[in-house]
């Protein structure tokens, strides 16, 4: 076990050493000088030169990567003695634990890793991160949350309805969540959920009212019998037999179709619902000018419901599939021969085993939304790392 987690813990240190490396020669080997987005287009090269000076960024590249190293490293070996030569423990800019001197002005150090500066807003890049983290993470957390409790009731629910209707239906909805690019759906989201339907939800009445004669044909009637089409009202009875219950909500949406083609006033009517009452951007924290700051929970919902769409679909075709297998086990029929509901069957002797690849999911796409949040904070105005990291990228 132990050499299992020190082989682990050995293989993430080689990938944030490979992470760290690139993302040092990308931002070193770009074109732009760091001295001039300091200072302005109009400095002396001797202020330019005390900055760049400053930064190290007079010394050759190998030398700053080895800094730049030895600066995020917990242990890292620094001097005290000259300002101007590199590695100095200026305490204005780390935070030491221990020192052990070596001979001379050098030290051995145990200290937090230094991120350095901003070269925008000249703040330090562990404040910058400690600010956005925590809008990430709950963005993170709800969104991850609703799409656990969404996909296995979902997942489950089609599992129980194989072939049917709804498990075609729930199985289309999660293929279209997984398709749907994260920028362009967070757009449409904010626009629908957020200006569109922000005052009122406009239904037509039309489409509204053969969706609701659908559903409720569908369960009266199934599959139509001879019996059954006699006791249909006599404007059903001129379909028939086995269509009558698909053909009226077709023709209520024909006649809406032609209604709008012809510009006939009954066809567009609609019914007015509340709006969201979503705006189509904002921050967890709001500031309210006689109260003060205040947590706003209702700016979440917009930016959880996209960022959470994704593992949604994933979590449901997972837990299908999976109870589906554990369903088709003895043990199962074991159960359902004891005399089990199929409630008991299914919540406690089916999906409680068929957890085990939804949640080895849910860990990676946790992470994955830590990180791929940029696009949603971007769209919604939500003050987190990933809008950080694009506001870095424009300047």
């Amino acid at each position: 076990m132990l050499r299992y987690l020190a082989n682990r813990l050995f293989n993430g240190l080689l990938v944030l050493f490979g992470v760290v490396s690139l993302v040092f020669l990308i931002f070193n080997l770009k074109p732009g000088d760091p001295a001039r987005m300091l200072a302005d287009q109009r400095s002396s090269p001797e202020a330019l030169a005390a900055i760049r000076l400053d930064l190290g960024l007079d010394l050759p590249l190998g030398t700053r990567y080895l800094l730049y190293l030895n600066d995020l490293s917990p242990l890292a070996l620094m001097q005290r003695a000259d300002r101007t030569r590199p590695a100095y423990l200026d305490p204005e800019r780390y935070s030491v634990a221990a020192a052990l001197p070596l001979g001379g002005d050098k030290l051995l150090v145990l200290k937090a890793p230094y991120l350095r500066f901003s070269y925008q807003s000249r703040r330090g890049v562990a404040q910058i991160l400690a600010e956005a983290f925590p809008n990430t993470a709950i963005l993170a957390v709800l969104s991850m949350l609703l799409a656990v409790v969404l996909g296995l009731a979902m997942g489950t629910w089609a599992a129980i309805k194989q072939g049917t209707w709804i498990d075609s239906a729930l199985l289309g909805i999660s293929a279209l969540g997984m398709s749907g690019p994260s920028f362009f759906v967070a757009v449409l989201v904010a626009w629908l959920g957020g200006y569109v339907w922000f005052e009122r939800i406009p239904l037509p009445i039309l489409p509204a009212l053969a969706l609701l004669l659908w559903v409720v044909l569908r369960f009266a009637f199934p599959k139509p019998s001879a019996p059954q089409v006699k006791r249909l009202p006599l404007l059903l009875r001129l379909f028939p037999a086995r269509t009558s219950v698909k053909r009226l909500p077709l023709l209520l949406i024909a006649l809406y179709l032609l209604g709008l083609l012809l510009h006939w006033p009954w066809a567009t009517a609609s019914l007015s619902l509340p709006g969201t009452g979503l705006p189509m951007s904002g921050n967890l924290l709001d500031v309210d000018p006689f109260t003060g700051p205040f947590l706003n929970w209702k700016h979440a919902i917009l930016p959880v419901f996209v960022l959470g769409i994704r593992p949604l679909a994933v979590i449901v075709q997972l837990t299908r599939s999976s109870l589906l297998d554990v369903l088709s086990q003895d043990h199962i029929r074991t159960a359902r021969a004891k005399g089990l509901s199929e409630r008991q069957v299914v919540l406690r002797h089916g999906l409680r085993n068929a957890l085990m690849p939804v949640l080895t999911a849910v860990s990676g796409w946790f992470a994955s939304l830590l990180a791929g949040a940029v696009f949603v904070e971007y769209v919604f105005g939500w003050k987190g790392m990933g809008l950080d990291v694009l506001t870095a990228l424009e300047r």
